[in-house]
């Protein structure tokens, strides 16, 4: 596979890779590969909740906010 990119993104992934001494290439792929698998997580935890949905396994606006309370008082330093 090649990858075109715009001049201006290629002289920035240039100075990056330059700046982190690694290969163009290389960075490119980490970035791809970061995004890649982001994307995947992100499409499996949406499906994930979506079924939760599906079985009724929903929180009220008020259940949310009880939720958030509890752990921000639990998360407050003793003074």
């Amino acid at each position: 596979m090649n990858v075109s990119l715009k001049p201006e993104v290629e002289a920035k992934l240039a100075r990056l890779a330059a700046e982190s001494g690694r290969e163009p290439e290389t960075l490119a792929r980490e970035a791809i590969e970061g995004l890649v698998n982001y994307d995947e997580w992100f499409i499996t935890e949406v499906e994930k909740g979506l079924a939760q949905i599906d079985q009724g396994k929903v929180l009220s606006h008020s259940e949310v906010g009880k939720r958030l309370e509890n752990l921000l008082s639990a998360k407050q330093p003793l003074t």
